[in-house]
C-alpha cells in the first residue's frame, strides 16, 4: 500500500469530500516539506479567453495542451506541468517525465511545435501550511497513489477519480461507482 505522502503524490477526494474545487479532485503534490505543501487540481478541465499575446487557445500547433484549474488559491495566476525536459534551469522535476515551469517564451514555443509535449496551463493552486495536508489525510481526506505522465495526460479528467480509484481496487474500486448524486441513488 502506497502512504507516503510525497512530491508527485497523487491525492484522490475521497467521497467525504462533498463540495467544493476538491469534490471528486485529483491533486498532484508539487512540493512537501516541513513547512507545508502545494499542489495542482489536475482533473477539472478549464475552458477560458486567455489574451492572444500569450496564447491563442484557437490557433494551437501542439495538439497535447489542456487547461486546469489548478485550485483555490491565486486562481489568476498560471502555472505549466508539461513532459518537456528542455529547460531545466525554469522547472522542477515532480515525478518521471513530469515537470512544473517555464516562461513565456518556452510556453509559446511548446504551443507552436507540431511535436511539442503534452502541457496543462494551470490557474491557481492549492496550498496547505505545516502539518496540514497529513492531518486531512489521517482525517481520511484523501487517499494517495503515485503519480505518472501517463495517468496525468492520458486520463479524460472527468474519468480521472473513478478510474484511478479503480485501478487501486478492492473498497476504493467499490468507492469509484458511487454516484456523483446521491440522490438520484
Amino acid at each position: 500500500m502506497y502512504s507516503q505522502i510525497q512530491k508527485g503524490t497523487l491525492l484522490i477526494a475521497t467521497p467525504e469530500v462533498e463540495s467544493g474545487i476538491f469534490f471528486r479532485a485529483v491533486v498532484l503534490v508539487c512540493e512537501h516539506n516541513p513547512n507545508g505543501s502545494f499542489g495542482l487540481v489536475i482533473n477539472k478541465s478549464l475552458d477560458l479567453e486567455l489574451p492572444e499575446e500569450i496564447v491563442n487557445i484557437h490557433n494551437l500547433a501542439n495538439a497535447n495542451v489542456g487547461m486546469r484549474a489548478g485550485g483555490p488559491v491565486q486562481t489568476n495566476q498560471m502555472m505549466l506541468l508539461h513532459t518537456s525536459n528542455k529547460v531545466p534551469q525554469q522547472t522542477l522535476e515532480i515525478c518521471d517525465n513530469v515537470y512544473l515551469g517555464g516562461d513565456l517564451q518556452f510556453l509559446q514555443e511548446a504551443l507552436s511545435d507540431t511535436a511539442g509535449p503534452e502541457i496543462f496551463l494551470c490557474f491557481g493552486y492549492a496550498g496547505w501550511g505545516a502539518g496540514q495536508l497529513e492531518r486531512e489525510f489521517l482525517d481520511g481526506g484523501w487517499f494517495i497513489h503515485p503519480c505518472s505522465a501517463n495517468t496525468l495526460f492520458h486520463t479524460q479528467p472527468e474519468k480521472m477519480w473513478a478510474s484511478l480509484l479503480r485501478e487501486m481496487g478492492g473498497k476504493y474500486a467499490t468507492l469509484s461507482m458511487i454516484p456523483e448524486d446521491l440522490t438520484v441513488n
